[in-house]
């Protein structure tokens, strides 16, 4: 199959902005709970903001925004970690018409100068001090007229500012905005050269926030409670913003944690209580490791693994019925899977909060196996697909009809074209309309609205895409052997030390990777066997982007002998020819820090590979 395409669910708006659903939702249910800040001594008491407070709020910061000289289309850049304010900036912004452009908050000066010269920004609003550094050493001959800081005290200040503006004239810019406005220039995260700014409009965000809640609805208050959702995604990224329209856009309580390290963000999770969550491969990977480790170290490790094979198979039992494959999980199954519920899944599921019985997961692909566990575990993840040049998904897992290892069905009112060679074209309201400033590159990835993904992949009989790899990383060895470094880096990266992946082999004999490892999996690992973990040491003279406390010595032959398993597990799903036949460990995990992956955590495979030359090198000549 190359073709598929889904009839649309939902109208593409005809009139109006993004930010009028804050005003119409306070008009029609001003007591909704729409937010909901963190506070207390400890951080555990979320308080509710209605509505009504929060259009207040909206209102008066957009008439700041206007004393301040901001006006109709200018661009204005938020730099800040997801937070409540980040939220509100940007409602007020597109209260007046201008247009949000996101900056990561770990973006170097040279970053930022590119994204605030190329957008034209003349304000930005910044979380902290060492933020505003930043800004300060890049900004110079730009046309930045205002900085303002949150922590700083600045929406006071600009609410101040603004109280003798008229709210009538915050209604005459929000009526002015139509849906073929600018609602943000949000630039890629950057693999492989410099960002590009993806013009987003505001019917973009509308139709994909609105086709996603027209499927979702039911099982958003399938139980009667009010839905809520944990945004811990960057906001500067397009899969957080999205987040963040959905729920305002749709009445779901939106709650913000702005660190995503299992040790704040569990604690967030747990005092939150959502009912959804919106998150990537990388949290239920971690959910995951994390519980099987805690069993592990109470003696009850060969307990979770039975009960993690038991979920899997009464998963795909479930998911062969709704194909038609089968009768569904048979009485020892089940009974098994009652028993586990018990003793395990519930703890699983009181790591989210304990409301959760649903999740979708983006950015990257989620292992069928992890999908399996947790479907069986008693939470749904619904995979989909997406770009920034898509608003976010442009696929998703249908409800109740979902194939593990997928990425879902085009939504509905998008298509999905696979070309002859394997590269995936998108279609629908939800693509783009062009790159800020770069009509070439705009050419070459549009055609009669078909948008080119760069990725590869295939649609299964029934219409399922799923996803092979990216185009521009084939590898080609010195044999003229093409492999797609994807299948083998997700394989390795399935056994629980594995942190990082990159396989290399581009005019090489054969196929090598370099591997880190996650820290806390790595001391788990010694610590089950009674090892010092305070030694030093790695392989090779690469570059060492390491964790702040100290690692073992890598070259130790039984941790290469457990590594050793993970890649040769993986090679038992591709040929001889496309086997890893060599690996290096190496000291540290790669970071946004160090430059070597985006702040969305993807790869950026040529900085490894420049950063790490000894150590490839070493590879061939061993």
């Amino acid at each position: 199959m190359r073709d598929f395409q889904v009839p649309p669910v939902v109208e593409i708006p005809r009139s109006g902005g993004l930010a009028d659903s804050v005003y119409e939702t306070a008009e029609r249910t001003p007591d909704l709970p729409a937010l909901a800040r963190r506070g207390g001594p400890d951080g555990t008491e979320w308080t509710p903001v209605s509505a009504a407070a929060f259009r207040d709020e909206v209102m008066a910061l957009a008439k700041g925004l206007l004393a301040s000289g901001i006006v109709f289309g200018e661009r204005v850049a938020v730099m800040s970690r997801t937070r409540y304010e980040w939220t509100l900036f940007s409602y007020a912004v597109w209260s007046i018409g201008a247009t949000v452009v996101p900056v990561y908050p770990t973006s170097s000066a040279e970053q930022i100068r590119w994204i605030l010269a190329d957008a034209e920004v003349v304000a930005i609003v910044v979380e902290h001090e060492d933020h505003a550094m930043s800004v300060g050493t890049a900004c110079g001959g730009l046309p930045l007229r205002r900085m303002w800081q949150l922590d700083d005290g600045c929406i006071d200040r600009l609410i101040e500012e603004g109280r003798e503006v008229p709210e009538a004239l915050v209604g005459r810019h929000r009526h002015a905005v139509g849906p073929d406005s600018t609602a943000t220039i949000t630039y890629t995260s950057g693999t492989t050269g410099r960002p590009k700014g993806c013009v987003i409009t505001h019917a973009n965000l509308m139709v994909e926030c609105d086709t996603l809640f027209a499927g979702w609805s039911v099982i958003l208050a399938e139980r009667g409670e009010q839905p809520s959702l944990l945004a811990f995604l960057p906001l500067s990224h397009i899969y957080g913003l999205m987040v963040q329209v959905f729920c305002i856009r749709n009445g779901v309580t939106l709650g913000h944690q702005p660190d995503l390290a299992p040790s704040e963000l569990l604690p967030a999770f747990a005092s939150f209580r959502p009912t959804f969550v919106f998150a990537v491969p990388y949290i239920f990977e971690k959910i995951y490791s994390r519980a099987r480790q805690v069993a592990q170290e109470s003696g009850r490790g060969d307990l979770f693994d039975r009960a993690a094979d038991v979920a899997q198979r009464y998963a795909e039992a479930i998911e062969c019925r709704h194909m038609g494959l089968g009768p569904g999980p048979g009485p020892m199954l089940r009974a098994a899977h009652a028993v586990f519920d018990r003793m395990v899944f519930s703890k699983l599921r009181s790591v989210l909060g304990g409301r959760v019985r649903y999740a979708v997961s983006g950015g990257s692909s989620l292992r069928r196996e992890l999908g399996l566990l947790f479907a069986g575990a008693g939470i749904t993840i619904y995979e989909g697909y997406g770009l920034t040049e898509t608003t976010g998904a442009v696929t998703g897992q249908p409800v109740g009809r979902v194939r593990f290892g997928t990425v879902g069905r085009p939504l509905p009112g998008c298509a999905v074209h696979i070309s002859e060679d394997g590269d995936i074209w998108v279609r629908g309201g939800v693509v783009f309309s062009r790159y800020h400033n770069d009509p070439q590159a705009t050419e070459a990835v549009l055609e009669d609205s078909w948008f080119a993904t760069g990725d590869i992949g295939h649609l299964d009989d029934a219409g399922y895409l799923v996803i092979t790899g990216r185009k521009k990383d084939i590898i080609i060895t010195s044999g003229g052997k093409s492999t797609s470094p994807y299948v083998l880096e997700e394989r390795i990266r399935a056994h629980s030390m594995v942190s990082q992946c990159l396989v290399v082999g581009d005019d090489r004999p054969y196929i090598a990777a370099l591997i880190t490892l996650d820290p806390d999996a790595l001391h788990h690992w010694l610590r089950l066997r009674g090892r010092d973990v305070n030694g030093t040491g790695g392989h090779g003279g690469g570059r060492t982007d390491a964790p702040s406390h100290s690692v073992p010595d890598l070259s130790d032959q039984e941790l290469h002998d457990e590594i050793q398993r993970a890649v040769t597990a993986a090679n038992s799903a591709v040929s001889r020819a496309e086997s890893v036949r060599a690996f290096r460990i190496l000291p540290g995990e790669f970071t946004a820090a160090g430059g070597l992956v985006t702040p969305s955590l993807k790869l950026r495979r040529s900085a490894i590979v420049k950063a790490y030359a000894r150590d490839i090198e070493e590879l061939y000549t061993v």
